[in-house]
């Protein structure tokens, strides 16, 4: 783990223990509760192999508010984020730095839930981000038989967008913490990560998690930074262990798209940083406090972890937006939680 995993790591275990932008600015407006509740999703959870947890969460939305759910699929993070902040959405789904864009462009933008890990508390509430390397390459990325980030020079970089917590924020600032301290490096801010210049040869984003993990295996990349949670649908580890530096991952034969085009390859981990879990966010100038609190009841119920359909059983095999393992579920969280991320973002 480089120095800004070890770092990140502590500043997040000081998070879970205390349990850029848009403009701050900017005019939403208001918008008058009405009957229908508009949820809008990232890129990442709007593929068709997501429909049947989308439409399970839509369902009990209904069945507690006793009003109508609309999904607004999306391509483009900053489209989802723009969505609620200009009070055309009531509650998304999106990992920490695309709240706290949309909190600064809109403060009627409140956390609702995020997901567990396994103890059901706040104290393991992290999945990681991944800087992954074609496994037939991965000597290249190599220092005396360790991966290194001094090998990334020159290199042809994918992120998934600049307002990804683990495919941008996270991964970006262990990266200029590395080359801090290295000639020619002292100057290098988030905005060099974004294009072709200082460190990288090129940069590409993928627009979601997948986008990004296939410019690696295409060949588009050299190097790529996507999330585990979003490529677990899609791959699996043959060698090694999960989230470890240096394990293999291998795309299933039959992955759905877009993997489907990269069948069978194969890249490996050359870093894994932990990252806050991704809340279900409100905007409550649209929803209304009395939807928000039934939402924050339902969402940690013992009802919604039960569910299969939403928390799908990890030996199922079956694709999910969530994975039950042991104790998993949702609970409430609030603002404050999300700091560990906000530093890194200013």
């Amino acid at each position: 783990m480089t120095k800004r995993s070890s770092a990140l790591a502590i500043l997040v275990g000081s998070a879970l223990l205390l349990g850029a932008c848009t403009d701050g600015n900017a005019e939403a407006g208001k918008s008058e509760v009405d009957d229908v509740i508009k949820v809008v999703w990232y890129p990442n959870e709007s593929g068709s192999d997501m429909t049947s947890s989308r439409d399970e969460i839509g369902e009990a939305i209904e069945q507690a508010t006793g009003k109508e759910v609309e999904h607004q699929l999306t391509t483009d993070y900053a489209i989802a984020i723009e969505t609620m902040v200009n009070n055309n959405a009531d509650l998304a789904f999106m990992g920490a730095q695309g709240y706290i864009e949309a909190k600064n462009g809109n403060d009627a933008i409140e956390p609702l839930v995020v997901p567990t890990g396994e103890s059901g508390t706040l104290d393991d509430a992290v999945y990681h981000s991944w800087l992954a390397v074609n496994a037939d390459n991965q000597e290249e990325f190599m220092v005396d038989g360790e991966f290194s980030l001094d090998t990334l020079e020159q290199k042809k970089m994918s992120f998934v967008s600049n307002s990804s917590t683990s495919g941008f924020v996270i991964p970006s600032s262990t990266i200029i913490n590395h080359f801090a301290d290295k000639p020619g490096y002292e100057d290098l801010v988030a905005e060099d990560m974004m294009e072709g210049g200082p460190l990288f040869s090129q940069v590409l984003f993928g627009n979601s998690h997948q986008g990004s993990a296939v410019n690696l295996l295409n060949d588009s990349v050299e190097v790529a930074s996507f999330c585990d949670t979003c490529a677990e649908n899609y791959v699996e580890v043959t060698e090694g262990e999960a989230n470890k530096v240096g394990s293999i991952y291998k795309v299933k034969d039959d992955a759905t798209e877009p993997f489907n085009t990269v069948a069978g390859s194969e890249f490996a981990l050359m870093d894994v940083i932990p990252v806050l879990n991704a809340p279900f966010v409100a905007n409550l100038d649209v929803m209304g406090q009395e939807d928000y609190d039934t939402l924050k009841e339902l969402f940690s119920s013992d009802e919604i972890a039960n569910n299969e359909k939403i928390f799908v059983p990890e030996e199922s095999g079956k694709p999910g937006l969530f994975f039950k393992s042991a104790n998993k579920r949702f609970v409430s969280v609030e603002d404050d939680w999300f700091d560990a991320i906000r530093k890194l973002s200013k």
